[in-house]
């Protein structure tokens, strides 16, 4: 599925009805025409002549696919515990080779900071910024009007990308390496949705239309609270930031939105939160 140096072993179909039966037999063998609802999940034409099937989710970094995607809303959530990756996550760490008693180490050579200041290795492991401006004379995603002014237009730059795939996951959590959870051990990291949480979010449908953005990426992004279309990570004004000034990463829960939002504590006072 992935081509020349991006290609990474992963999961690229779907498995077979009889993993599926496990748990969703009674949805599988449910009288409904002209087939049974469960089967859209995964074919595009559900008839029992038309087998072509949706892409994996899993494989969300493909972009050129020839197959179709299916748009929907997951019923799953991903448990990604930050605090324990934070440290681990993008750490140099000296090969081994068994076979030779002497071998090359990587090194890192630090230039001298304050501890505070140092960027954590993790987060750029995970996260880039999202189509930034560069050198690029244009500041927004898309031409804003000639009467702008002070008024809000989304930027180049405002977002940060999440994993769209399991590859940066299967690095470490390979059936080789043995580190749980193994790949097969889905449940651990997806979890089922007990109750829709509500979360005020600046995204507005109508303005997003307005301006013209087709970016599925984007759209989905702006859509969640932890990613306010208002703050660009590209720099701006906040040039010298790092990620850890404004998020307090160790106690980030993915499943529990709260613990996603951000203080604003020296622009909008101790107490305000995005």
């Amino acid at each position: 599925m992935r081509k020349g140096d991006a290609a990474f072993q992963d999961i690229a179909d779907f498995p077979e009805h009889s993993s599926c039966l496990n748990c969703h037999r009674e949805q599988f063998f449910a009288r409904e025409r002209p087939a049974p609802v469960i089967c859209s999940n995964c074919h595009i034409a559900v008839t029992p002549r038309d087998t072509t099937r949706f892409l994996f989710p899993s494989l969300g970094d493909v972009t050129d696919a020839a197959k179709k995607r299916r748009d929907f809303v997951s019923e799953f959530q991903v448990n990604f515990p930050h605090d324990k990756h934070v440290d681990l996550v993008g750490e140099n760490r000296p090969g081994v080779n068994p076979d030779k008693s002497v071998h090359f180490v990587r090194a890192v050579l630090r230039q001298e900071k304050p501890r505070e200041q140092e960027q954590p290795k993790s987060c750029p492991v995970c996260h880039q910024t999202y189509q930034p401006q560069g050198d690029s004379p244009d500041e927004y995603v898309t031409k804003p009007p000639k009467s702008l002014g002070d008024a809000f237009w989304l930027k180049k730059g405002t977002f940060k990308t999440i994993p769209a795939s399991h590859t940066t996951c299967f690095t470490c959590h390979s059936t080789d390496s043995g580190i749980n959870p193994l790949p097969t051990e889905c449940n651990l990291c997806h979890k089922l949705l007990i109750a829709k949480q509500k979360t005020d979010v600046d995204f507005d449908s109508q303005l997003a239309a307005t301006m013209g953005i087709p970016d599925r990426v984007t759209l989905e992004r702006w859509r969640r609270r932890e990613s306010s279309g208002t703050f660009p990570h590209e720099g701006g004004a906040h040039p010298t930031l790092i990620c850890t000034n404004c998020h307090n990463v160790p106690t980030m829960n993915t499943v529990e939105p709260k613990t996603m939002k951000v203080a604003i504590k020296s622009c909008g006072g101790a107490e305000a939160v995005i």
